[in-house]
């Protein structure tokens, strides 16, 4: 059974950093795509940063320079490091595995979310 679960959450002031954590189990962390989603009220979830099993990065444009996704060396732990945080970054973060990294929507796994709340 596959379980993902978010840590590193908060409510922080702009520009301020966090720093997310993802832990897997479950599944084949060696060929699996990992990715960080968010959903704010109101809106539809969108993707943020997703890395593959080899390393490969994608960026939503909005944090292109801001975040940085990473992962552990045993594959099952995935990183989201957020700098210069904005009001408009307030969301669920969620973090999600599937085998493909363009499957995350219709055969995806997800987690339960980190609230990430940005305000002064």
């Amino acid at each position: 059974q596959v379980q993902l679960t978010e840590s590193g959450g908060g409510s922080v002031e702009p520009g301020d950093s966090l720093n997310l954590s993802c832990v897997g189990s479950g599944y084949n962390y060696g060929t699996y795509c990992m990715g960080w989603f968010r959903q704010a009220p109101g809106k539809e979830r969108e993707a943020v940063a997703s890395i593959d099993y080899d390393g490969r990065t994608t960026y939503e444009d909005s944090v292109k320079g801001r975040f940085t996704v990473s992962r552990g060396n045993s594959g099952s732990t995935m990183y989201l490091q957020m700098n210069d945080l904005k009001p408009e970054d307030t969301a669920m973060y969620y973090c999600m595995a599937a085998i493909r990294c363009d499957w995350f929507i219709d055969h995806g796994y997800s987690g339960q979310g980190t609230q990430v709340t940005v305000s002064s």
